[in-house]
């Protein structure tokens, strides 16, 4: 499998440290607010990696974390009135429920910030002991970048944007110096006992010390096999991740670094700043999740997506396509393995996740399956074998796992969907009776509604036309 690499800045084959073991480490949402299409997007695009190397063989240990304690949640507590263990709870319930939605995997281990201080503490000390960070007066810890020599070596940026290291005090020694720890400002902030007094922790230390704590490895050159964010994580979080670790540990973090890019809108980067932040609940009250998650994978992950409701809805009708061929084999339980076309599917996923080749391939898949059901209607073998496949593409994309009927009756509110199954029910009690015409009149009466119903072995079945 080839991947590209942020840091080499081009494509490598990916060996991982251990044979045929992965551990990933994505950064997870600060939650203070409900989750935007950026986290959904960087969501699906490492749950499309994680699911590839699955698929590959490799025993894969994924964790994302959230960061539940931060400026932006301080200010939440104060224009709120909430505490801390409210507006964090909320927040992730509501992220989970929204990536569930999206048919994203859950992490084999979400850690919380609050809950890591002990492994904080521990690397905050470690610094300090080798002379990588030095205290304030005022109590709060920075990391001393002058003397970290590789410091930048990893994004290559700072030249770039010497304006993203904000001053947070005029007696740090150098502009980039970065918080450690963050000391009891008085009433209205957040503090935490520890070994350096009341405070609590900068962002950056979290991510170094939970990936210590929970999947490290300490005897290689590398702590985990891939790090992975947004792009614009690169600079100057992972960048600062990776300093503080291999100064304390002499181990470099990660031996990848995977970045996908933004979600725009109207040209900009979505963002709440900007104003322009498309909530995923707000998406999914009009469009499935399964919709959701088709439309935002269909771009390469380290591209940007320009987000169009236009483009969603013709998305939307290439995924139509993959229901109404699973319509065609509805109720066919057993499987049948066509591992030719698995190879074909998984080989553009090994090459960086190319997915517009992929889905190509289901495309010509599609295609051949309709041509070939249309020659032999009644091959049990072809049937057996396109459901394997279909189960197959779910398997590696997330899409295609969902009730090939239930797909097309999304989209219409609770109520309407009660009258449609009492006139269905209605009708089938008129041709029980042999009252055709009763019948008849029931199933335009549900035209004119927008549905069209199907009689199967297994009884009638609907779907929105």
């Amino acid at each position: 499998m080839t991947i590209y690499d942020s840091h080499l800045k081009k494509k490598i084959e990916f060996k991982p440290i251990k044979d045929k073991e992965v551990r990933i480490y994505v950064c997870g949402p600060t939650v203070y607010d409900d989750a935007h299409l950026g986290h959904a997007r960087s969501s699906i695009s490492f749950d499309l990696l994680r699911r590839t190397l699955e698929a590959l063989g490799y025993k894969v240990t994924f964790v994302k974390n959230f960061t539940d304690i931060d400026d932006k949640i301080i200010n939440k507590m104060n224009s709120t009135g909430k505490s801390l263990k409210e507006i964090t709870e909320h927040y992730i319930n509501s992220y989970l429920a929204d990536m569930e939605a999206l048919n994203i995997k859950r992490a084999d281990i979400e850690p919380k910030a609050t809950e890591s201080l002990e492994a904080m503490f521990e690397l905050i000390q470690k610094l300090i002991d080798k002379g990588y960070a030095y205290k304030l007066s005022n109590g709060d810890i920075y990391f001393d970048v002058s003397k970290d020599k590789e410091y930048c070596k990893l994004s290559n940026k700072c030249q770039e944007d010497e304006g993203i290291h904000r001053i947070d005090t005029e007696s740090k020694k150098n502009p980039a110096d970065f918080a450690l720890w963050k000391a009891c400002k008085g009433e209205g902030d957040v503090c935490f006992d520890s070994p350096f007094g009341k405070g609590r922790p900068g962002w950056h230390i979290e991510c170094s010390a939970m990936i210590k704590k929970y999947i490290a490895y300490t005897d290689t050159k590398y702590q985990i096999d891939i790090h992975g964010g947004g792009a614009d994580l690169f600079f100057p979080h992972h960048e600062n991740e990776e300093a503080q670790t291999f100064c304390a540990y002499n181990q470099h973090l990660a031996k990848y670094w995977m970045h996908n890019g933004f979600v725009n809108i109207n040209g900009e980067k979505m963002s709440k700043s900007l104003g322009n932040s498309f909530f995923v609940k707000d998406a999914l009250k009009h469009y499935p999740g399964e919709v959701l998650r088709f439309y935002l994978l269909s771009t390469h992950y380290k591209a940007p997506l320009n987000f169009s409701e236009e483009d969603l809805i013709a998305s939307k009708k290439r995924l139509d396509k993959l229901y109404r061929l699973k319509k065609r084999v509805y109720a066919i339980n057993k499987k049948q393995q066509d591992k030719e076309f698995e190879k074909k599917l998984l080989e553009p996923m090994k090459d960086n996740l190319n997915i517009s080749k992929a889905l190509a391939v289901v495309d010509e898949f599609v295609k051949n399956a309709n041509e070939e059901l249309d020659k032999n209607p009644k091959d049990k073998n072809l049937k057996q074998k396109i459901i394997s496949n279909i189960e197959f593409i779910n398997k590696l994309l997330g899409v295609g796992g969902s009730d090939a009927y239930k797909y097309f009756q999304e989209g219409i509110d609770k109520e309407t969907k009660i009258k449609i199954e009492e006139l269905i029910k209605k009708r089938d009690e008129a041709k029980k009776e042999k009252n055709y015409e009763l019948a008849d009149k029931i199933r335009n009466e549900l035209k004119q509604m927008g549905i069209m119903l199907q009689d199967t072995p297994n009884g009638t079945v609907w779907e929105k036309v």
